[in-house]
């Protein structure tokens, strides 16, 4: 490994240690008075454990999981100690998210073809979704990627010309079709100008009013066909943004946005402003759709691609 990638993933880590802060000692804080006093984990203490990730946000069905999974390696090993359950912890989660599809990504590399990679990006207003944008256009021309971005919601107040403060800030290119536009025509040719450009990546912004609204769901079904139209196969990938703090309520919007159109992937923000982290674990078992980008700070620099075991190793620090 080069000196430079080791001092990259050092970076990285620390970012992610002080992202993951405030949902260590939510988390933590609570285990410790769960097991205060107590030399072995019985029912008592699953009882109490139970209460900490359903508090943690981690969701009723897949904490019910996780209960049973280490009252299965009770019921084998006959004996297990409260000193021992933070490590139990810590491998019982890392397996539940490799049974999700979760790979361990070691930075934003893009597969070689097809190109143009076309990504639609999906999710509610203020979820960080125009500004995830941005981020992954920074992290892709840092690659050598040339990018453009396509300003596909015309309907909120400046988020045309928010993208393309993003677009000027990273250097990328940038299709728009102004306001109250078709954001399936933007989304159409926004394909097409990465055709014609030879670009390598095209990311495509789309609507983000409230996911309860049924139009709101035809609409990205009708981006998703207009993008196949533009460019058979595309979109490459579909990602769903979401946002950390809102807990459980991220859990009910990656269900009508998953009813609504094909996600691929999922982008958590702001895990640096919550101490409800615990929502990683519940989507990614509810949805069985891999995570693929965090954002652990507000700087340009401070999306990560999401590796499991690197994830799990900072919140059991």
């Amino acid at each position: 490994m080069s000196i430079f990638k080791k001092f990259f993933n050092k970076e990285r880590e620390a970012d992610l240690d002080k992202g993951l802060e405030k949902t260590k000692t939510n988390f933590f804080d609570k285990l410790s008075r769960a097991v205060a006093g107590k030399s072995k984990v019985d029912e008592e203490v699953l009882d109490e454990l139970e209460q900490v990730l359903i508090s943690s946000d981690v969701g009723l069905d897949t904490t019910v999981k996780i209960i049973q999974r280490i009252e299965a390696r009770i019921a084998r090993d006959k004996y297990l100690n409260t000193s021992e359950l933070n490590s139990i912890l810590r491998d019982e989660i890392v397996q539940l998210l490799a049974d999700n599809n979760t790979d361990d990504l070691d930075d934003f590399s893009l597969p070689a073809s097809p190109k143009p990679y076309i990504m639609m990006v999906v999710g509610v207003n203020g979820v960080g979704k125009t500004t995830t944008i941005g981020k992954l256009a920074y992290q892709f021309k840092l690659q050598g990627k040339s990018v453009v971005v396509g300003a596909g919601d015309t309907f909120r107040a400046a988020a045309v010309d928010q993208l393309k403060i993003w677009s000027d800030r990273v250097g990328c290119h940038f299709y728009s079709k102004g306001m109250n536009t078709d954001p399936a025509a933007v989304a159409y040719e926004t394909v097409q100008y990465a055709v014609k450009n030879n670009l390598d990546v095209a990311i495509i912004d789309t609507a983000g009013r409230l996911h309860t609204k049924i139009n709101l769901m035809n609409e990205l079904t009708k981006i998703k066909r207009s993008i196949d139209k533009s460019l058979s196969g595309a979109p490459h990938e579909v990602i769903l943004v979401l946002d950390a703090t809102t807990g459980q309520n991220a859990i009910e919007q990656a269900k009508q946005f998953t009813a609504a159109t094909e996600v691929s992937a999922l982008a958590l923000t702001k895990l640096d402003g919550t101490a409800k982290g615990g929502v990683v674990l519940g989507i990614s078992d509810q949805f069985k759709i891999p995570i693929k980008y965090i954002g652990v700070g507000e700087a340009i620099d401070k999306l990560q691609v999401f590796n499991k075991q690197i994830f799990v190793e900072s919140l059991f620090k």
